[in-house]
């Protein structure tokens, strides 16, 4: 049974909006992030980014004081404006041909350490206590963890009814993608949703498993904290931004090798053929459209891999995975590398030129070899999830990716 929690969100006024909300930081190249910082003094990014106004660069502990600094300086100028009273947030994001509508809302930590929400990927401890610690200085969470459920035509005929009305805010943002966001605060539908979300056994995290982990985190230490702990203070939750699985777009992540590990071309070529039936295109650009098929692109000509069944093993969930795959037949076995998050050798690439992308680098010989997968599904992430398993790194790409600062998660009652 999922709890769903509303809260009062401190938003944009509706005339900044549009300068307010921001990607992720992470998205930004310092071209970008420069513009922003020197020309729009309403972006949240200046808040992130407090040394900038000193032309110092700052860390740790001196930067988070500053941030929370930023924070109040947005609350006292009104840029930033917290709402009277505690409501959902129905969030609809439009991109090209990919649309979805979700909830913004606060879901427990209680239920991310009972597996009502349940994750597929590893999280670094050290990041955990980083992000923690920021929590704890700076008293506000600025984006959503992204997680899925079921879908429920009970919620969609409350969303559906609710987003007919006049929306809080309405705008499109350079990258052309707009962003619509509706208030439910009225007490009937608060609890309405409550009661669906009830009936809901999981939610899963797709995206934010580090925002995820340092909540609940922040929990235990502010529980510890506090002689008069109840369960209800803001640190028990986490903000989140709940969609329908169908509405969740996941993107593959190819891979690229910068040598062969000593090996020629064709003793390459004889290794794989113990568990691949392998196929020359030349320079015909070949894709992989089934699950346990792979592309290839080496000294000028792509190949296709398909799996030998009766050779590979399936065991579980995981080693059903086309990353994990990839990781247990090439990338560790021929190619020796192990650590896949870390290891020099390797990089990672998305998006719906990334073939063209890793052809170019390994002709320019800034790479020996790539390697082409089909998206993963919903029901794998969920499979990864349910068997408490974990997923090897860049195994999805996700989508929506959501603003920052659209709606803000208040942490000022809790004290640490």
């Amino acid at each position: 049974m999922a709890v769903i929690k509303p809260f009062k969100a401190i938003r944009p006024a509706k005339d900044k909006v549009s300068f307010v909300a921001s990607r992720s930081y992470e998205e930004y190249s310092k071209k970008e992030l420069d513009c922003v910082l020197n020309y729009n003094p309403y972006s949240f990014l200046n808040i992130i980014n407090p040394g900038n106004r000193f032309n110092k660069k700052v860390s740790g502990v001196e930067r988070f004081k500053l941030v929370h600094n930023r924070y109040l300086e947005f609350l006292e100028d009104q840029i930033l404006l917290k709402d009277d009273e505690e409501s959902f947030y129905i969030y609809k994001i439009e991109k090209d041909n990919f649309n979805c509508c979700g909830i913004i809302c606060a879901t427990s930590t209680e239920d991310y350490r009972n597996s009502v929400i349940k994750k597929h990927e590893n999280t670094l401890e050290n990041r955990e206590k980083l992000f923690a610690n920021y929590l704890q200085l700076v008293k506000f969470k600025a984006e959503p963890v992204l997680m899925i459920y079921p879908d429920s035509g009970e919620i969609s005929n409350i969303v559906d009814k609710e987003t007919s009305n006049n929306p809080e805010c309405h705008f499109t943002t350079p990258d052309n993608v707009t962003h619509t966001l509706w208030k439910i605060s009225g007490k009937s539908t608060l609890k309405v949703l409550q009661n669906e979300f009830s009936k809901v056994n999981t939610l899963y995290i797709a995206d934010g498993h580090h925002r995820s982990a340092s909540s609940n985190l922040l929990s235990i230490l502010s529980k510890k904290k506090n002689p008069d702990h109840t369960g209800n203070e803001p640190y028990n939750f986490i903000m989140s931004y709940l969609i329908p699985e169908s509405e969740i777009k996941i993107f593959e992540f190819n891979r690229m090798v910068r040598d062969l590990n000593g090996l020629t071309t064709e003793e390459f070529l004889v290794k794989l053929d113990e568990f691949f039936r392998i196929k020359n295109h030349g320079n015909q650009l070949y894709r992989p459209n089934k699950k346990h098929h792979f592309s290839m692109y080496l000294k000028g000509s792509f190949y296709s891999l398909y799996l030998r069944k009766r050779v590979y093993k399936f065991t579980d969930a995981l080693s059903k995975l086309d990353t994990q795959i990839l990781y247990k037949t090439i990338l560790e076995p021929i190619l020796e590398i192990k650590d896949l998050r870390n290891d020099k050798r390797i990089q990672y690439g998305y998006g719906k030129r990334n073939v063209l992308k890793m052809k170019d680098e390994i002709d320019r010989g800034n790479f020996a070899v790539g390697f082409g997968l089909v998206p993963l599904d919903v029901e794998e992430i969920k499979a990864i999830a349910d068997a408490g398993l974990v997923m090897p790194p860049k195994s999805t790409y996700i989508e929506p990716k959501l603003r920052s600062a659209l709606a803000i998660y208040d942490l000022g009652s809790s004290e640490s």
